[in-house]
């Protein structure tokens, strides 16, 4: 079991188990930059075990999800029946099918993350919103382990995203890391204009399960740096583009 959970965690992350606040939080944030598109036809690219697909799905006139892990998919099946084995590269859809597109903590894990920001794009139709989260190289942790001397050593490594990329790559190959720059250049000559780019914060809710009073206080401060200049180390790009 040990192996299996670490194998996958290195290579896409480990999705939404159990739905807590940091899951809400967010899930608010989607459905405001989303609008009224959530009622129409939606997409979760890279759906996991469905936890947010389930939550969108009471909304929409069709929720549709893919995961290229096939037995997430099928867990996710359990929840909502439009769900697919595919990979982001290439998504399994006409051009122009989705009035809203979720991508949630997945692009750092696709082998091509231009393409399938390119297949995002051709899968909305015009005025359809991507919501993209992914993770901010300036957060002061690699919060998908690394490898070291041949073993993958999962959890929250310090410092490792503010080395030399040549270095952070070789430690943790097995996921990309973005500054703005690097998000700018991905989308840089797409059909989408930028409705709201940000950098957030995480729930902490580990901390707070452990340590109410302390891991409270630790989000509600760093909750109120997302309002500063100092959201440049936040844990999660949190960015909303329009279909043009």
């Amino acid at each position: 079991m040990e192996n299996t959970y670490s194998k996958n965690a290195a290579l896409r992350g480990e999705p939404s188990y159990v739905w807590r606040a940091g899951q809400e939080r967010r899930l608010e944030l989607i459905r405001e930059a989303a609008g009224d598109r959530t009622t129409g036809v939606v997409l979760v690219d890279g759906c996991g075990v469905g936890a947010y697909l389930q939550r969108l799905a009471e909304t929409a006139s069709l929720a549709v999800g893919l995961d290229i892990e096939l037995e997430r998919a099928v867990e996710a099946r359990l929840k909502t029946p439009a769900v697919l084995n595919a990979a982001g590269e290439r998504l399994p859809f006409p051009a122009g099918s989705f009035d809203f597109l979720l991508s949630h903590e997945v692009l750092e894990h696709v082998q091509d993350d231009r393409q399938s920001i390119q297949e995002m794009a051709r899968a909305l139709r015009p005025g359809g919103r991507l919501v993209l989260f992914c993770p901010n190289r300036g957060y002061p942790f690699e919060t998908h382990g690394i490898y070291w001397k041949g073993r993958y050593r999962f959890g929250n490594i310090p410092l490792v995203n503010y080395l030399p990329r040549r270095w952070r790559d070789r430690l943790a190959p097995h996921v990309n890391i973005y500054t703005r720059g690097d998000l700018e250049r991905l989308f840089a000559g797409l059909p989408l204009r930028v409705i709201s780019r940000t950098v957030i914060f995480g729930a902490y809710d580990n901390i707070i399960a452990r340590r109410p009073v302390i891991g409270k206080a630790l989000r509600a401060v760093l909750h109120a740096l997302e309002k500063t200049p100092l959201r440049v180390f936040g844990l999660s790009h949190f960015w909303v583009m329009e279909k043009i």
